[in-house]
Parts: structure tokens; sequence; C-alpha cells
């Protein structure tokens, strides 16, 4: 008798710069994407069937995550138990060596989960370094982690105030890039969180006399459209630098065009990070569990 495969939730974390992306891609790109060497890791723990892993939340070429999140299905020679979370955790590990790429934590859950579809909300986080008159300003351990706009401080406040108009549910057209899946997609978004906040940088107090600033703009949401994240944090920079008012915000928002958006005011990827994906408690339950009667986040 063959046993069925087990289903587990995978938390890992990545240094973008070095990848397409985090989904998959030709293994004769000069850059491939994550996930290629997730599922190459994975093969070597010798399943009896190939691994996939279903990947949460997208991200581009350059941008960084804290913590994404995936389910993947192992099926493992008879006689041979189940990998416990650990084991799982540290033989990816083991296999992804020396790629910036690291397994946080696994867990079985049941065969009903899905890492995309049963989230309840992703967070990201945007990091702006201000005091920089030049790109050569940028400390050395901040090189591609954060974004260092141009033409001197920025006006928190008036970001702030604009910020306002993004949250709640909107028709983000105007905050979306355009792909080959946008015409298959509801432009219709809810924004449940957006703060901006100062925040610390790597090793930043060892050189507080240049009198340099980090400043984090937190986003959460279910899901997001593509780029809108970048978008929206270029948008408000752009009303830091007094190129936009905060009322263009609330125009920009009702033009409903992608078309709309200035096209000096998208934020780079280097700065953006997923840190992390939630779930309910009940759709992690354990495979014994009722919960796995149920197709969870579908309903």
């Amino acid at each position: 008798m063959i046993c069925a495969p087990a289903r587990y939730l995978v938390f890992f974390q990545y240094f973008g710069t070095r990848y397409s992306g985090v989904m998959e891609t030709r293994s004769d790109q000069a850059l491939v994407g994550v996930q290629n060497y997730l599922e190459e890791a994975a093969q070597k723990l010798r399943p009896s069937a190939p691994i996939k892993f279903h990947i949460s939340s997208r991200t581009d070429t350059g941008v960084h995550a804290l913590a994404n999140a995936a389910h993947l299905d192992i099926q493992r020679a008879p006689g041979k138990a189940a990998f416990t979370g650990k084991q799982l955790v540290q033989g990816l590990n083991y296999h992804l060596r020396p790629e910036p790429i690291r397994i946080l934590s696994a867990q079985r859950v049941p065969s009903t989960f899905h890492a995309r579809f049963c989230a309840l909300s992703r967070t990201y986080l945007y990091r702006l370094l201000l005091g920089c008159a030049h790109y050569s300003q940028i400390p050395v351990f901040e090189q591609d982690l954060c974004w260092a706009p141009a033409g001197g401080p920025l006006d928190i406040p008036a970001m702030r105030e604009a910020a306002k108009f993004l949250l709640g549910t909107h028709d983000f057209s105007t905050f979306r890039s355009l792909n080959s899946e946008s015409a298959f997609q509801s432009p219709v978004r809810t924004l449940l969180q957006l703060e901006i906040q100062p925040s610390p940088g790597f090793l930043s107090h060892h050189y507080e006399h240049r009198g340099l600033e980090f400043w984090e703009v937190k986003v959460k949401g279910r899901a997001f459209l593509y780029r809108q994240v970048r978008r929206m944090v270029g948008a408000l920079v752009a009303v830091g630098q007094g190129k936009l008012a905060p009322h263009h915000i609330k125009e920009l928002l009702e033009a409903k065009d992608a078309r709309a958006f200035p096209s000096y005011a998208m934020a780079p990827a280097s700065g953006l990070f997923l840190k992390s994906v939630e779930y309910s408690q009940a759709d992690l339950a354990t495979p014994s569990a009722p919960a796995e009667e149920e197709l969870c986040g579908l309903s």
C-alpha cells in the first residue's frame, strides 16, 4: 500500500538581487528563480515523486523576502516515515548552500491547505534612506537593500496625509503595471494598513554622524496587484518631494488607468521586502483534524 504524500507549509527568506524573482524560470537563463533552487534542493531529499513548491506570493527581480511561504507534497519510498518539520528544514537548508536562501520553518498541514489561496494577508516593507546627496553615499552594507531618493529630505507629514487615500477598498488600476495576467485579474484590492515610520539601518548607530535617516513604509493587504506596492511607494515619495500633492493620490485612484501613473514615480525593486504571510490557525490544523475535510480559503 502506498501512503498519501505529506503536505508541508514552509516559510523561507531570500536576498532577491541574485534571482529573476521567486517563481520558477527556465534553467538556461542568466538569472533563475528562487523556486528553481528550492525544488533542486528538495529533489536531493530523494522523494519517490518530483516535488513542486506552490508559492504564496510572487516577487520580482531584486525584491527580497523576510518570510515568503509555500506548500509542497513529499512522497517518500514505502517504509520511510514522513519527514518531521525539523528534518525538512535541516535537509533543505543543507542542499541550498551557498545560495542566500533559507528555510525558516516547516510544518505538516492538511492536504487541502493551499499556501496562496489560504493566506489571510500579506505584509510588505519598503525601506527608504534619506540624507544621501549621491548614490555613492549609500553605506556598502545597505547596497540593494533600500532606495535613496534624490532631492533632499522628504515631507513625511504630506506622505502620511496622502497615504490615507489609499487605505480601504479601491479600484487600484492606476497603481498596477500591466502584464499578461492583468486582463484576468480584478483591480479591486483592500489595503488594511499603510504606515510610514522611522527605522534603524544595518549598523546605522556606527555612522550617525553622516546624517542618514532610514524610514519604512509598511503595507498590509489580502493580496496585491502586479507592482502595486512599488507604485504606491513611488507616488508617496513623489508627494514627499513636492512633485505631487496629497490630493493627487486621490485623483490617481479615481483615474482607474495604469497609463495615468507618472512615469517618474515607480519605486525600484531593491527597497522592497515581503515581510510576512499570515494564515488562520484553523487552516493549519494537523492532517487528522476535521478542518482537513474542507478546502480552505475558496468558499
